[in-house]
């Protein structure tokens, strides 16, 4: 097919192939609408062209879709059949969701409320917990969770009505407590930035959960929370090294540009942490105290931990990722995770699934605590305050 600006497109692809942060704007906003898919015309009416002869591909985290345990069908690719493997594009489709805040019971995390522009998630993080969420959806919680994205471009209009609502309370938001908010595609669509806009004008409370700088983009609109004690950005960083964020986030910010982000968040006034998850025994544990340091440095006020979670779909997931990657430390790994479970690669109890149990987890917890408490970085993050939480405009002629 027909491509305008070739060079500036295949420049695009070879910085996201080693660097998925390193794109510009004007050349993300190239490769996004060019190299992804057709979907992006059939669900958004965005002008789409794709170069078939385009042969670098930026990274996956998954290699392949494991049957979804709800479907008695799969597909699998032959390695007989003579076909190249398939490597599936991502492909963006329409949500039709009537609802956008959700209620959550469980007491391991520290929200009650939380809502999710997106479902699945491009970033493609080989260890992510939400995986299995997709195979409620008739997907695979491998390839499929970060090619198949499902879109909710009607977050912003859902948002309103219900802060909007009769009996809703003001109470702080998460954004987002499964897929991150600020994932490739967050770029053009500007789902996450519109519910921003919704929550600045009511200014009620919200935590945002992040690993994609993108997120100072907004500073504009955090800075107006900022100012009535309504917002804390919690920046995910995994590891120090380029190489290992390559392999285990493959599309999502380099280490030093998410230290970036947080030193651009702390010094517009935007209270700012950062969680170290997962915590991966003998991958990245043991950058604990460099992490810790590192974040501080750049403003960081706060800080908090996960050890590595591996629920249905995500250990077959992880384990295939440790033999591709690490083939010589993977008995290691999961020997030493067990140890953290209880003998089991993973329990899903209240007050063990986060953190796990037994002497490793001890362990972990005590350095954790120690570099925290040496970097001066608070174990919580900030209070935030609904006491100035107004109603959008135009809802209170709906209240009577």
């Amino acid at each position: 097919m027909a491509m305008s600006s070739t060079g500036s497109f295949y420049e695009g692809w070879r910085a996201l192939a080693s660097d998925a942060s390193a794109v510009t704007a004007p050349l993300y906003e190239e490769w996004s609408i060019r190299g992804q898919c057709q979907t992006l015309h059939r669900c958004f009416n965005l002008p789409v062209t794709v170069d078939e002869k385009t042969t670098r591909r930026p990274a996956r985290g998954a290699a392949s879709n494991p049957k979804n345990r709800f479907e008695s069908i799969s597909v699998e690719w032959d390695p007989e059949s003579g076909e190249p493997e398939p490597h599936p594009e991502t492909e963006y489709l329409e949500d039709a969701s009537r609802s956008i805040i959700t209620r959550n019971d469980s007491p391991d995390v520290g929200f009650e409320r939380s809502l999710n522009p997106y479902r699945g998630c491009e970033h493609g993080c080989a260890y992510c917990f939400a995986r299995p969420t997709h195979e409620y959806l008739g997907f695979s919680a491998g390839l499929d969770f970060e090619t198949k994205i499902i879109a909710k471009r009607n977050a912003p209009e859902l948002l309103r009505r219900e802060l909007a609502a009769k009996g809703w309370e003001p109470t702080p938001l998460a954004m987002s407590g499964v897929t991150d908010p600020y994932q490739p595609v967050e770029r053009r669509l500007r789902i996450t930035r519109g519910c921003l806009e919704v929550l600045a004008e009511t200014r009620n409370p919200v935590i945002i959960i992040t690993k994609n700088e993108l997120v100072t983009r907004d500073i504009d609109l955090l800075g107006e929370l900022a100012a009535f004690e309504a917002v804390a950005v919690c920046v995910s960083v995994t590891t120090l090294d380029r190489e290992l964020a390559g392999k285990l986030e493959p599309r999502t910010s380099r280490p030093h540009r998410r230290i970036e982000a947080i030193r651009a968040l702390a010094d517009a006034g935007i209270p700012v942490g950062v969680l170290f998850a997962p915590v991966i025994p003998a991958i990245n544990d043991f950058e604990i105290p460099k992490i810790l340091e590192a974040v501080a440095g750049a403003g960081a006020v706060f800080a908090s931990w996960v050890m590595l979670r591996l629920p249905w779909a995500v250990s077959p997931l992880f384990q295939d990722w440790l033999e591709r990657h690490y083939p010589d430390r993977k008995d290691h790994v999961l020997s030493r995770l067990m140890e953290a479970r209880e003998g089991k690669l993973y329990r899903a109890e209240f007050g063990k699934r986060m953190r796990g149990s037994g002497e490793l987890a001890r362990q972990t917890s005590t350095m954790f605590d120690v570099a925290r408490r040496r970097a001066g970085l608070d174990a919580k993050g900030p209070s935030l305050s609904i006491a100035h939480f107004r109603p959008p405009e135009g809802a209170q002629k709906r209240l009577f």
